[in-house]
């Protein structure tokens, strides 16, 4: 599991207590990882923010943790994850799960490829003692050894 979500989040893709004043700001910093990362281009990032625009916030899986991400495309150039924790957390409009405090981008080059992944994420994501730690982490390195 942790190869894999340590794989998906390459060089770039974590920002630690981040600010953002609103949701759309917090899926930018989500899709300027991606972007930073060489996972996606701009456009993914227009696209997530879109999304959530016309689909509301769906994105918002579980208490606290936003799953940015829009449909493959040609923007994607390779599948992987950004990992945001915000020093604040952030409204998304969730009757259930707000506020945000840590948001993922998600990027896939097909619809398929990055099944394993989100299992991955998901067994992450559902251990709420590692959920914890990763939003009190200080700094990029200590996210990582918690993903190793």
């Amino acid at each position: 599991m942790s190869e894999l979500l340590n794989q998906a989040l390459a060089e770039g893709s974590i920002s630690v207590r981040a600010t953002a004043s609103n949701w759309k700001q917090a899926i930018e910093l989500a899709g300027d990882a991606l972007v930073t990362s060489q996972r996606t281009t701009t456009q993914y990032t227009e696209a997530m923010v879109q999304a959530f625009e016309e689909l509301g916030p769906y994105m918002v899986i579980a208490p606290g943790i936003a799953l940015a991400h829009a449909r493959p495309s040609e923007a994607v150039l390779g599948t992987g994850l950004s990992l945001i924790t915000l020093s604040e957390p952030v409204v998304f409009g969730s009757e259930a799960n707000d506020p945000v405090r840590l948001v993922i981008g998600l990027a896939a080059v097909d619809h398929d490829s990055h099944i394993d992944l989100m299992a991955a994420l998901s067994d992450l994501l559902m251990d709420v003692m590692k959920v914890n730690m990763l939003l009190q982490a200080e700094n990029v390195e200590q996210v990582r050894e918690l993903l190793s």
